[in-house]
């Protein structure tokens, strides 16, 4: 099989992964000075980018691995700095705010819940430390006077933020091409074999040489890990999106189950089903979402909806990110989390920069998958 014609040099790293975790992870390494090139399978591909909530997210993250609490909050508190030079570098504006976000809950059976929840979340021994309310309904009402009288009340806190997410995915991909990056679409990768000069990356279009590999493919890191001697037991969590028809701004805090984007439409997405590969839209979940969202906030049920998906969330056993370089074929990394809006920030100015030199950082060390190697009773 001959090399792929190309008329740029040999990259120094080849990222497997055009989606917003691929994305981020290009624009990082070549804003840090590498030559790039992005094998990306296209649309045809599982994208965990369509099924996205275009949150900045930290409050309720962590449970059983505060360090991934921490690195949460790590990226929103850089979100700031990536919007800047997002739209520095492309003119784009991803619309980034931080104004807190709500978890509404619709009983106070299930307000008990949270709140309990969030005890033991911040509990935890090494729990990064940030701020949340617990409010009534009377409070919840006076900060968002649009909820209907089922709210029980609500837990705000001030670090929880958004985005325009088809923004963002547009800007890293222009970023990255106007930094040098080798885009290339339709390339599925078939094989890759580790050589004593780096990495021999194959498919159906030839091949490509790199001394680095980065593995940023989403449910096919599954496939392509063990190629590199590393480990990516990821599988597909299915999400349910409804989106309604722009109306006039009534919600500026995000939650996790409803937001209304900063064009007006309002996104609505309240599910994870075990289904495999299914991305069939069903009729009774969407319901279900639905009428939960217009329990929240009444004036819903007077909106038509112009569109609903689903698409696969990219879950590995516990939900944590995995991050790690291979032992046995040092240069070749492995990226995979199912918040790749929310670690985006991360992924450009902490991780990129750090494959590049060679050695990931230590904030990430908890998120190696040779955590799920410990025996039960270790």
């Amino acid at each position: 099989m001959s090399q792929e014609s190309t008329s740029t040099p040999e990259p120094d790293v080849v990222v497997v992964g055009g989606g917003l975790v691929g994305g981020a992870m290009a624009f990082g390494l070549a804003r840090a000075g590498a030559r790039v090139c992005v094998l990306d399978e296209g649309d045809v591909a599982f994208r965990a980018s369509r099924s996205n909530f275009a949150l900045v997210w930290v409050q309720s993250k962590g449970m059983g691995m505060p360090e991934y609490a921490a690195w949460s909050k790590r990226s929103a508190d850089g979100w700031r700095d990536l919007a800047r030079i997002l739209q520095e570098e492309t003119g784009v504006d991803v619309a980034h705010s931080q104004p807190g976000g709500f978890t509404l809950c619709l009983s106070e059976a299930e307000l008990q819940q949270r709140v309990d929840g969030m005890t033991r979340l911040h509990n935890q021994i090494n729990m990064v430390e940030y701020g949340y309310e617990v409010l009534d309904h009377a409070e919840t009402k006076r900060r968002l006077p649009d909820i209907g009288k089922d709210v029980a009340g609500s837990i705000f806190s001030p670090v929880d933020g958004h985005v325009n997410s088809l923004r963002l995915f547009r800007a890293l991909h222009e970023a990255m091409q106007r930094r040098g990056v080798d885009y290339r679409p339709g390339r599925p990768v078939d094989r890759i074999t580790p050589e004593a000069s780096g990495f021999r990356v194959f498919g159906p279009w030839g091949e490509i040489q790199a001394p680095r590999i980065v593995l940023a493919a989403g449910l096919d890191n599954a496939r392509l890990a063990p190629m590199v001697g590393l480990h990516a037991p990821v599988k597909p969590s299915k999400g349910q999106v409804i989106v309604t028809e722009k109306t006039a701004p009534f919600l500026h805090h995000p939650m996790v189950t409803v937001r209304q984007t900063d064009e007006g439409g309002v996104m609505i997405g309240d599910s994870q089903e075990d289904l495999g590969f299914d991305t069939v839209v069903t009729q009774p979940i969407v319901s279900l979402m639905a009428e939960r969202a217009v329990r929240m906030f009444p004036r819903l049920a007077g909106l038509n909806v112009v569109r609903t998906w689903s698409a696969l969330r990219v879950m590995s056993p516990d939900g944590f990110p995995i991050y790690e370089q291979s032992t046995a074929h040092p240069g070749a990394f492995v990226t995979t989390c199912h918040s790749g809006v929310t670690l985006a920030a991360n992924h450009v100015l902490t991780l990129a920069p750090a494959i590049l030199a060679g050695a990931l950082p230590e904030a990430v060390s908890p998120f190696t998958a040779r955590r799920f190697h410990v025996p039960a009773h270790a």
